[in-house]
């Protein structure tokens, strides 16, 4: 692959939306040049026969089936709470009443 120019560089960071300075142009021209040689490199291995996958590694559902069981009583889920009205839970007030 041919070597980055300045002017790429500067378009590659105009469309990512990043003001980059004249200091870092260099360096992240580099950075790129390097990136963009191991992409082709890449692109010469052998992947005749290979499946796409999403993953790495098989995934299985992992999830238990739901089974249906009785919950609790409504006194016994407001029994500890420090504030209840018998029916809900009760907490502090967390909006002004002038808005």
């Amino acid at each position: 692959m041919s070597e980055l120019t300045t002017a790429q560089v500067q378009h590659v960071a105009r469309l990512a939306r990043l003001e980059i300075g004249e200091e870092e142009l260099a360096a992240l021209r580099d950075s790129m040049g390097n990136i963009l040689t191991y992409i082709e490199r890449l692109s010469e291995v052998d992947t005749d026969g290979v499946e796409p996958m999403v993953h790495a590694i098989e995934l299985s559902n992992v999830f238990r089936e739901d089974h249906v069981k009785p919950s609790l009583s409504r006194e016994a889920a407001l029994s500890n709470a420090p504030s209840t009205d018998g029916r809900y839970f009760l907490g502090p007030a967390i909006l002004d009443g002038d808005q």
